[in-house]
């Protein structure tokens, strides 16, 4: 009995001793939205890095008193997007960290092909149903719980031509998407790397612990063909595509039609161009209602909703302005350009600054406020209409510091993934 202890104890010794001989280490950085390049400062990625270096600086050569079994290397991206898209950020990604580890000197550039493994996990639908589970705050959390193993069940893929994506911005008019796109998403935008070690104690030739990695702002290199083979050369991905359409329903109550557009340029940046055109006259009672012109802007979209999707929300500006008008009531009129000459003959010009909130109000349909002050100047010529003659009385320099436009127009959303949440939309 005493020996059969005995037996049993040293067992449970050499098990455990066993188990003490394998470790494993990993490291996990985020990225921005739609971005593949490394960030130091975001969500601590240069204290992930420091913390995996140590492992990576006892691991490697003949010299080590660790042997490196495996490295598996993880590719990973939030949702929202086109599944092509999302694809090709996790690859991008993972190479990105992996770039990262053998361009800072460590031993992975001499790792065998046979230990290293990869997976690229696209849109990281799995990692976003073990966040909902863990959140009890979730909108809707038992509804989007069985969406999301739904979704899982036929790997994300699109079926009868719906985008899983568009199932779960349509759950519950949209509240749980805004809540996990601000909630969880940021945290879906990473690359993981794994290294599983054998502890092979070695009295000899001990090595030194090598430095952490030094800060490096990374702009991302191909991959080289002695690592991942299966990570792609980089090559350029479709961005989401926005843009809006506009006319200031302000302008088409006085009768000047009018045009804008917004072509989104990303990092909530946005190029802005309106323009107005009104030719209207009746000779015989001399009155006349004569204006084009237009302007340009370049605007900064912020806030909330400005986060959940471009082109909407706060947006702040600054912008340039040309513009030509000929008004006469009665027998005088007043004019500003060259007479008889176009926008570009001595037309009234101005520039300034813009505030304005575009509010969804249909899932393509937006409403505008924006409000200009700046400054314009030119010249006014004044005149009086006797007979069939029109006789210039004066010209005057016109100097306006203040308001220069109000707009509330009315916007049309284009652009495949450009539809407002909870309006009705497929978003």
């Amino acid at each position: 009995m005493r020996r059969l202890l005995y037996i049993l104890i040293i067992c449970m010794f050499s098990l455990s001793v066993a188990a003490q001989t394998m470790w494993s280490d990993s490291v996990k950085i985020y990225f921005r939205q739609s971005r593949i390049n490394y960030v130091p400062t975001l969500h601590g990625n240069q204290l992930a890095l420091d913390k995996i270096a140590d492992s990576l600086a006892i691991v490697g050569g003949d010299t080590s008193l660790y042997r490196l079994r495996r490295i598996h290397v993880v590719g990973a991206a939030s949702p929202e997007g086109s599944i092509r898209f999302n694809k090709w950020l996790s690859e991008q990604r993972a190479a990105t960290l992996f770039n990262y580890l053998i361009s800072n000197g460590t031993f992975l550039t001499s790792v065998a092909d046979s230990v290293k493994t990869h997976e690229f996990l696209g849109r990281d639908w799995r990692g976003l149903l073990r966040m909902v589970q863990n959140d009890y705050n979730t909108p809707s959390r038992d509804e989007v719980i069985a969406l999301l193993n739904d979704i899982i069940s036929t790997d994300g893929a699109v079926i009868d031509g719906v985008d899983p994506l568009l199932r779960l911005k349509r759950l519950a008019g949209g509240k749980p998407y805004l809540y996990m796109y601000r909630k969880m998403f940021p945290e879906l935008r990473a690359s993981k790397v794994v290294l599983w070690f054998d502890r092979v104690p070695n009295p000899f030739n001990a090595p030194s612990i090598a430095p952490r990695l030094a800060p490096l702002s990374l702009s991302y290199a191909p991959v080289p063909e002695i690592s991942v083979n299966a990570v792609p050369q980089p090559r350029k991905a479709p961005s989401p595509f926005y843009m809006s359409l506009r006319t200031n329903m302000l302008y088409d109550l006085g009768l000047v039609p009018n045009i804008g557009a917004d072509f989104y340029l990303g990092k909530n940046f946005s190029l802005s161009a309106f323009w107005t055109y009104a030719w209207w006259k009746t000779d015989r009672k001399h009155w006349y209602w004569r204006t084009y012109g237009g302007d340009v802007a370049l605007r900064y979209w912020f806030g909330k909703a400005a986060a959940a999707k471009p082109l909407t929300g706060h947006h702040i500006g600054i912008y340039a302005q040309a513009l030509t008008y000929d008004f006469e009531f009665g027998n005088k009129g007043y004019m500003a350009g060259q007479p008889g000459g176009n926008i570009f003959d001595q037309a009234n010009l101005g520039a300034g600054i813009e505030y304005g909130y575009s509010l969804p109000i249909a899932p393509r349909l937006n409403l505008d406020f924006t409000a200009s002050v700046g400054y314009m100047g030119g010249k006014c010529w004044e005149y009086v209409a006797e007979d069939d003659c029109y006789v210039w009385q004066r010209t005057k320099k016109t100097r306006w510091f203040g308001p220069t436009k109000l707009e509330v127009s009315l916007v049309w959303l284009i652009g495949k993934a450009n539809i407002n949440l909870g309006k009705g939309g497929k978003r």
